[in-house]
């Protein structure tokens, strides 16, 4: 159940900043903790675009600024090892732990804040998380311009994806179930195919972006031997598959997540990816229930919480 309440402002520790939300953006994890995933509680949201009001960096007060969404511990091993998204001990934004984004303040460490380039209005950078997640995947997989990858999925994600695949130099082919959605994709000339008409061992790199638990199953099914899949949907519960094809086929499955906001900032920096046709609606955050609501309907993309 969603529902907005009255809460005190929260405190600011040493080496966080205070942030007023002006844009948040509702993601199919935002949905799927809504159904149970993680076993969350409390305030979600973790795509953003907000002022800092407080901070120990006065420079940073007044800036508008995004956030990496792991808040990690910067002492063991693993952040060490430039792994801080995968710290042991982190907390997530608005998934573990941490209060998320749709409030009027949130508080986020200011290692893990990015100004924001003036050139970059507030519907554009509120993209900055989810196109980081999108981005992630040319520094996992080396992919070469006019290498051919297939895309399973036409929502927000997996539109991010193929912008950002075609882009790199790659030759896309995307698979959606709506002609309104792939229309999208085809405007930026990516070519699109209908869901349902996915050839067997086509691929080299299969992206699965669906958000549904047959996604895997398509996926590795169109990859061709010693292929790639990358898995970029968050699905609460089990997903059942046969693991036998993996493994005659020697396929290569990676999980994907986050991603780093740089190459992210530079690509709506320089209007190389287009998420205006993404946006469905603005509703206001004191609104949030019907915000999630309209969100979770089919066919909507991206709504956005507003507080102004």
């Amino acid at each position: 159940m969603v529902e907005v309440r009255d809460i005190p402002q929260p405190q600011r520790p040493q080496g966080f900043a205070t942030i007023r939300l002006l844009l948040g953006g509702i993601c199919n994890t935002d949905l799927e903790l809504q159904r149970g995933y993680y076993g969350f509680a409390g305030t979600p949201g973790h795509e953003f675009v907000g002022e800092v009001v407080d901070a120990d960096t006065q420079s940073l007060v007044g800036k508008r600024v995004v956030g990496e969404i792991n808040l990690n511990c910067g002492n063991c091993s693993w952040c060490a090892r430039g792994l801080g998204r995968h710290c042991p001990a982190r907390t997530v934004l608005g998934i573990v732990q941490h209060p998320g984004a749709f409030q009027e303040f949130l508080t986020l460490p200011e290692r893990n804040l990015h100004v924001v380039p003036d050139s970059i209005p507030d519907e554009a950078a509120v993209f900055i998380e989810p196109l980081a997640a999108a981005c992630e995947i040319l520094d996992q997989v080396p992919l070469s311009p006019g290498d051919e990858i297939a895309v399973l999925g036409d929502g927000k994600l997996g539109l991010l994806i193929a912008q950002v695949l075609h882009g790199h130099g790659c030759r896309v082919r995307q698979f959606g179930k709506h002609a309104n959605k792939l229309q999208i994709s085809r405007s930026r000339g990516i070519e699109t195919a209908a869901a349902g008409t996915e050839p067997a061992k086509a691929f080299r790199y299969v992206v699965d972006a669906t958000g549904s638990p047959g996604g895997l199953r398509t996926a590795v099914h169109m990859a061709e031997p010693r292929g790639t899949v990358i898995l970029k949907s968050t699905i609460h519960g089990e997903v059942p598959i046969d693991t036998a094809p993996v493994i005659v086929d020697e396929i290569t499955l990676i999980g994907s997540r986050c991603g780093r906001f740089e190459p992210a900032i530079e690509l709506l920096r320089n209007r190389e990816v287009d998420v205006t046709p993404l946006i469905t609606d603005r509703i206001p955050l004191k609104r949030a229930a019907d915000a999630f609501r309209t969100a979770a309907r089919q066919g909507v993309l991206k709504v956005l919480l507003t507080t102004r």
